[in-house]
């Protein structure tokens, strides 16, 4: 904004020395008030930058401190990843050691339950050989004759008859 230059009468002895004057005050008094106006701009500046180093040094601590963090996350996953590892591990471990004494229980009871068809085996063997025994001795078995209940009867009378001795 550009000031108006003044313009002044022409008197005897040079410009109007009133005029002057007061076009003098009032330049003065812009003057003033413009030199009032750019300390204030320059305070307002010193405290903007104030404010904008605070800014910077905020923004440097939370990138260091988002830093920090990210890299605290990083090994918190990584030691999660390996302790899931561990138990990824660990339990497959178990469950082939389960698996392993499940299969080896398995094979004493398969090898018992052979065991015991073997020992059913000869026993049933055993067993139809004394049945065919038995049958044998049941079939060769013979049932005496029952003697003729008369015969009986008249063997008995004969006893209970005297018997003479002379004859």
């Amino acid at each position: 904004m550009e000031a108006k230059k003044p313009k002044f009468r022409i008197m005897k002895q040079g410009y109007d020395r009133f005029a002057v004057d007061d076009a003098l005050e009032r330049l003065q008094f812009e003057l003033d008030a413009k030199e009032k106006q750019l300390q204030s701009y320059t305070k307002q500046i010193e405290f903007a930058n104030e404010q904008l180093n605070l800014i910077k040094e905020r923004y440097q601590s939370l990138v260091s401190e988002l830093n920090v963090r990210e890299k605290a996350a990083d090994d918190i996953a990584r030691l999660a990843l390996r302790e899931a590892n561990t138990v990824i591990s660990s339990a497959q471990n178990n469950a082939d050691s389960i698996v392993k004494e499940a299969l080896s229980t398995a094979k004493l009871v398969l090898t018992e339950i052979a065991r015991i068809s073997k020992d059913a085996q000869g026993l049933r063997e055993d067993m139809l050989q004394k049945v065919h025994q038995l049958t044998e001795s049941i079939e060769a078995f013979q049932v005496p004759k029952i003697p003729v209940v008369s015969y009986i009867n008249d063997k008995d009378k004969e006893q209970d008859e005297p018997v003479d001795i002379q004859s």
